[in-house]
C-alpha cells in the first residue's frame, strides 16, 4: 500500500503547470483579447497561478496596477474566465484537460508593507538598540 506524502506543498508538476498557465493568461491579457473596459484599460500583473493536486483548477493571483478599486478588476477577469480558458488552449496543448481560471487580489504586496512599516517602526527600533547594548 502506497503512503501519500504528508506535505500540503505543491508538486514539481503543479509548480510547472501553474507556470506554464501564468504565461499563458498574461499573453491574452497583453494582446488584448479579452473585450471589457475594466479590463482594457488597467495593467494587470499575475504573480502567481496555483494548481490543484488534479490540475483542473488554477486560481490566478493578480495585482491591478495603478487602481484603487481592486475588486472592480477581479469582477471582470472573473466574469471573462470561461472566456479567458478558451484562449489559453492553444498555448497549453499538452494538458489532458484545460483548468478552470479563478481569479484573486494578490494581498501579499500589502503584507510586506505592513511588514516593512512594523519593522522600520520608533518601538522595533528601539528594541533592536536596546538589544544591541545588552550583548556588548
Amino acid at each position: 500500500m502506497a503512503t501519500r506524502p504528508t506535505t500540503s506543498a505543491p508538486s514539481q508538476r503543479m509548480l510547472r503547470v501553474g507556470e506554464q498557465v501564468r504565461a499563458a493568461i498574461t499573453q491574452v491579457l497583453q494582446r488584448g483579447e479579452v473585450r471589457d473596459d475594466v479590463i482594457e484599460k488597467t495593467v494587470i500583473s499575475i504573480s502567481e497561478v496555483r494548481m490543484s493536486p488534479d490540475l483542473k483548477i488554477a486560481t490566478a493571483f493578480v495585482t491591478p496596477l495603478g487602481v484603487t478599486d481592486h475588486d472592480a478588476v477581479i469582477g471582470a477577469l472573473n466574469r471573462n474566465a470561461k472566456y479567458i480558458r478558451g484562449r489559453l488552449g492553444s498555448q497549453l496543448r499538452q494538458m489532458k484537460y484545460m483548468p478552470e481560471v479563478r481569479f484573486r487580489d494578490d494581498t501579499s504586496f500589502d503584507n510586506y508593507k505592513k511588514i516593512d512599516e512594523l519593522l522600520r517602526s520608533p518601538e522595533v527600533q528601539r528594541d533592536l538598540d536596546h538589544g544591541d547594548t545588552e550583548e556588548e
